[in-house]
């Protein structure tokens, strides 16, 4: 991608207020560090893969370990080409600190070390996603966005004290996660990392110890919640690791499969998927037809 030339915020003429300068100088500033920072990494992992491509086979172990490589080069440049400068979700400004925070689908640092997103399944970004008016979990303020084919149609700002910052909060009478359920439907489902709310969160973070039943009607959200909890598992269980472990998804028919296949990567979990069969089983009738299956394995 290009370094940025122009704006990404895009709202609509009604919400021309929320453009306003003092509101998103910050995050304009954000934004065009991580679409540099983004060009660089692709552009230096295109490089090593290259050189590793270009470079003897070999044989044996040494053959196999440069095909490793490859494998691992390509799976974090396709990785990195998925999203743009939308891998930034929102940002959150602590009480004791005027710094906002930006959260991503994926942590990333400059070249000096500077941290400019943190991923959203690491421990430090559980307040954007788990902070309440009861409970703001050390936050001033909170910022979600909501991105369209890589520009900012809309925000929302969340202040959660007086010294939040409602100077520089755009604040309006929708969340993220009303608008949302407003915004066009499609007959794909998708992921709303961007709007997962306190419950639901509460629910992905769960510990991993013993079985976990989420019980709900259905539209109730169960499945994105399931997917965006494997996710996070993934990351933050040392028996998920990339040596041992491994997740199972069992799911009624092909579109169910196709949609986990889709969302799971856009959340960070970078495993390869395959599809196996298994046999379900009814208490009345015995086996019944095989259904397939998703494998998430190491």
């Amino acid at each position: 991608m290009k370094p940025l030339t122009t704006s990404l915020f895009d709202l609509p003429d009604h919400l021309a207020a929320k453009v306003d300068p003092t509101l998103i100088a910050d995050d304009e500033q954000q934004f065009a560090d991580i679409a540099v920072n983004l060009e660089q990494r692709i552009a230096e992992l295109s490089d090593r893969l290259a050189i590793e491509r270009r470079s003897p086979g070999g044989s044996g172990q040494v053959a196999m370990e440069r095909d490793q490589q490859i494998h691992r080069l390509t799976a974090r440049l396709r990785d990195l080409r998925r999203y743009g400068v939308d891998l930034c979700l929102g940002r959150m400004v602590s009480a004791d600190n005027p710094d906002p925070v930006y959260v991503g689908r994926r942590g990333l640092l400059d070249s000096a070390g500077r941290q400019l997103l943190i991923d959203w399944r690491s421990p430090a970004a559980e307040p954007f996603f788990g902070a309440t008016h009861a409970n703001p979990m050390g936050l001033a303020s909170r910022r979600r966005y909501r991105w369209t084919r890589g520009r900012v149609t809309d925000y929302w700002d969340e202040v959660y004290t007086s010294e939040g910052g409602e100077s520089r909060a755009a604040l309006d009478d929708q969340s993220a996660f009303i608008a949302s359920l407003a915004s066009n439907r499609t007959t794909r489902m998708r992921d709303v990392l961007g709007t997962i709310q306190a419950d639901q969160d509460a629910i992905i973070r769960a510990g991993s110890r013993g079985a976990l039943v989420v019980d709900g009607g259905p539209g109730t959200g169960k499945t994105v919640v399931a997917l965006h909890r494997t996710a996070y598992l993934i990351y933050s269980d040392p028996r998920l690791d990339h040596r041992r472990g491994g997740v199972l998804f069992v799911g009624p028919h092909r579109p169910y499969l196709a949609y986990v296949a889709d969302v799971l990567p856009s959340l960070g979990a970078r495993r390869k998927c395959r599809p196996a069969r298994c046999a379900t089983w009814s208490p009345r009738a015995g086996p019944r037809q095989s259904r397939q299956t998703l494998r998430w394995h190491c």
